[in-house]
């Protein structure tokens, strides 16, 4: 069926009886330049008070995070290759593949009138199955369809593709704008799905097959409950972005849920720097009591009220200025003793899986690095990093193997993490499971000693091994590491090693600042041992 547009009061609409569609062509503010509408007004230095479902969200979020996005909006840049972000918009273009013929609204962000009527134009073409991207705009509400699929008798099909691996709460929320968008647009919507990474998925010897890829589900329903009260939530928000003053509401546990917030330095610039929010591990219920006793610094809590062990250690520390060390330290250290080796793995777990047999979202081990300190205080290094061409894992379990050796020589680690990457592995390959079983009979984790033991000033409410050694060892630091300075880093930067298409230079780059960084973690282990050593002698 074809369509012949319209100008009316409303906007557009279509002539045909059957399934009438208005469009809103209210031209958009946003400057070109920008991929993002909050950018685009900063570089305008104008405000365009209306929504988009990323603001609609925010606002359920929180209205103080909606109103700074718009207000002052922070500097958009491109995704850092082989991040989520970068990896959810690939994962987004191939769930292209799953709508043969479906043709893609190219128009950017800020030409937001320009893709009203290029999506206009498409709808109007009965041989385009499928829309991308697909631009709407209703009672200043302006959306981008991920796929508008055609439909038998004039109807449609809305789908929202993701890139996790389930359907997650606030997704409803997010396809339910949407809904009311197209409803106010009169646009026949038959059904609604969600399209998911299906985790379940194993790929073959020929590469990704996309239909098998992704899982498809009926959330029409779900999202369907979340329009009741939608009308006065949108109105709420329209109303908050027209404020002069941002609102103030409280930081707490909605900063992160279901999104980190890029205002929570802002929010908490007013908090004191031992604020009680930053205690580790403190739950809703026990901050709750804090704020209730009117208590925002931790070193302001009196000795008298009630607080976990760990936190009333910290409390101690931050209000004597010195540093806690329990008194049973040398005892937990004994097993810990020299000759001992440091381990410390990374890991990747793509999206979309590089290796025939493996599943999205599996964790795949691919660097290990390995310092040995004798008793004489000699200290040597090993170390390996695959070159991501093929599967690592079984190279990654056999030169780990060879390097630890059978002497009962303890492995120090920093967390659980590498035993439970260690019994994945065992589990994979048989054949290696008896040395394999053996490297984590010998672990042990510095970590509970650290957390249990021993606080710092400088420990920063983090038991983090990149806070506590250069807190118990003023001359190490993590300072100079550039391209790769954390885990996530470390494997975003593997994933584009192994994904290919590199220049030499970049990848050359980039192996190098994983084998320093892998290293650099091992060696933090070596100082924090020795210092905590050092306090467990002193009187």
């Amino acid at each position: 069926m074809s369509f012949s547009c319209r100008r009316t009061g409303h906007g557009w609409s279509s002539a045909s009886s059957t399934s009438p569609i208005r469009f809103s062509t209210v031209p958009s503010s946003a400057a070109p330049g920008s991929m993002a509408n909050s950018t685009a007004d900063a570089v305008t230095g104008v405000i365009d008070m209306h929504l988009t479902k990323s603001r609609y969200l925010a606002g359920l979020q929180c209205l103080r995070r909606l109103w700074l996005g718009v207000n002052q909006p922070p500097e958009w840049a491109e995704p850092a290759p082989g991040s989520s972000q970068d990896i959810g918009a690939e994962i987004g273009l191939k769930a292209h593949l799953l709508f043969p013929g479906g043709v893609l609204v190219e128009e950017a962000p800020w030409q937001h009138e320009e893709a009203v009527a290029r999506t206009r134009a498409l709808m109007a073409d009965p041989s385009v199955p499928a829309i991308f991207e697909a631009a709407f705009e209703q009672d200043g509400i302006r959306i981008r369809v991920d796929v508008l699929e055609r439909l038998p008798r004039g109807r449609w099909g809305l789908r929202e593709v993701k890139s996790s691996g389930s359907v997650k709460d606030h997704y409803l929320d997010d396809v339910a704008v949407q809904m009311h968008v197209l409803a106010v647009a009169e646009l026949q919507l038959s059904s609604v799905e969600l399209l998911f990474v299906n985790k379940d998925y194993v790929r073959g010897e020929h590469g990704i097959a996309w239909a098998a890829f992704f899982s498809r589900e009926d959330i029409k329903g779900r999202a369907a409950a979340r329009l009741d009260g939608i009308a006065d939530r949108i109105a709420g928000q329209m109303a908050c972005l027209r404020q002069r003053k941002e609102p103030m509401i409280e930081p707490g546990a909605h900063c992160s849920s279901p999104y980190a917030c890029d205002y929570w330095d802002h929010c908490t610039a007013g908090k004191p720097k031992d604020w009680v929010a930053l205690l580790p591990r403190l739950t809703e219920k026990a901050l709750g009591k804090l704020t209730e006793a009117g208590f925002e610094a931790i070193s302001a809590i009196p000795a008298d009220f009630p607080l976990t062990n760990q936190h009333a250690v910290i409390r101690d520390v931050l209000v004597s200025g010195r540093p806690f060390v329990a008194p049973d330290l040398a005892r937990l250290l004994q097993g810990f003793a020299a000759p001992a080796l440091y381990l410390d793995f990374e890991a990747f777990a793509p999206t979309i899986p590089l290796y025939a047999g493996t599943r999205p979202f599996q964790t795949i081990p691919f660097q290990w690095s390995l310092h040995r300190l004798d008793a004489d205080g000699t200290l040597s290094h090993l170390e390996f990093l695959a070159d991501g061409a093929a599967d690592p894992r079984r190279d990654f379990a056999e030169s780990l193997i060879r390097a630890v050796g059978t002497e009962p020589t303890p492995i120090v680690v920093y967390s659980s993490y590498e035993q439970t990457q260690l019994r994945t592995l065992a589990a994979r390959f048989e054949d290696l499971k008896e040395p394999i079983d053996a490297i984590i009979a010998r672990l042990r984790d510095l970590l509970p000693v650290v957390r249990g033991a021993v606080y710092h000033p400088g420990f920063n409410f983090s038991y983090s091994i990149k806070t506590v050694g250069p807190a118990l060892c003023p001359d190490f630091s993590y300072g100079d590491l550039d391209q790769v300075a954390d885990g996530l880093a470390a494997s975003n930067a593997f994933y584009r090693l192994a994904a290919g298409g590199l220049d030499s230079a970049t990848a050359i780059g980039l192996r190098q600042a994983l084998l320093t960084y892998c290293e650099r973690d091992t060696l933090a282990m070596v100082e924090v041992h020795r210092a905590l050593v050092r306090m467990a002698k002193e009187p």
